[in-house]
């Protein structure tokens, strides 16, 4: 299971042939500039947690040019294809979902969720992506909630989990540990952090926490490809 990071909560999973990318925000982070072409980015699924600017950017410009099945909320469904976009798959929190060789499952995600022109976005939602090459959970843009605790009695052998760590809008490393025994998953992946000033965090202070906690808390680099299962010393 490849993942690529294209920087603040924007990524791809390569599972079964089938490349899926989630909350496509590239254009509009300066940390991610000279680092990704938006353009060459290719997408089978994109997956969009909620309707804010920073998660759906480049949603309608990468999937029109691929040809990717877009996945979301009913609201930020309906959106997209008011901006053109007809190749759309709506869902909703506790819904599932069979897509080629792989299973999605809404999860909730406690936040607020608006179009950037300021209409309804439905429920924010996190997916569990399961396939015969693992599990991921990606929390989306969410605070600790104890709901996180039904994921490992639907998924109890999550290859990884995909936190916002930046808190001020979403939850901190305290909270994303706390997170990850609820979903009884040692192997996080850390996203939604260091894009905006509110969200900057100190690494190494972070690293040293899960390590206390005996867990691994992986930074990924914009750019940059890693098999998950070398990424955790598997």
């Amino acid at each position: 299971m490849n993942f690529t990071y294209y920087g603040h909560s924007c990524f791809s999973l390569e599972i079964e042939g089938r490349k899926l990318l989630f909350d496509p925000f590239i254009s509009g982070n300066q940390l991610a500039k000279d680092k990704v072409d938006v353009n060459a980015i290719e997408a089978d699924y994109i997956f969009i947690s909620h309707g804010h600017q920073d998660h759906i950017e480049d949603t309608v410009s990468i999937a029109s040019r691929t040809g990717a099945t877009v996945v979301g909320a009913w609201e930020v469904m309906s959106w997209l294809q008011q901006n053109g976009l007809q190749n759309t798959h709506p869902m909703n929190t506790g819904g599932a979902k069979r897509f080629d060789n792989f299973t999605v499952k809404c999860t909730v995600a406690q936040h607020s969720s608006s179009m950037p022109d300021g209409s309804y976005g439905g429920n924010p939602m996190g997916f569990v992506i399961s396939s015969a090459e693992g599990s991921i959970h990606y929390a989306g843009d969410t605070a600790l909630t104890l709901d996180m605790q039904l994921i490992p009695l639907w998924f109890n052998d999550l290859n990884a989990v995909v936190l916002p760590i930046g808190d001020h809008f979403t939850m901190g490393y305290g909270d994303a540990l706390m997170a990850s025994e609820m979903m009884q998953c040692d192997n996080v992946i850390a996203v939604h952090f260091d894009t905006f000033e509110y969200i900057k965090v100190d690494h190494n202070q972070v690293r040293e926490a899960f390590t206390e906690k005996g867990k691994s808390i992986y930074f990924p680099e914009i750019g940059k490809t890693v098999d998950l299962g070398a990424c955790f010393g598997r």
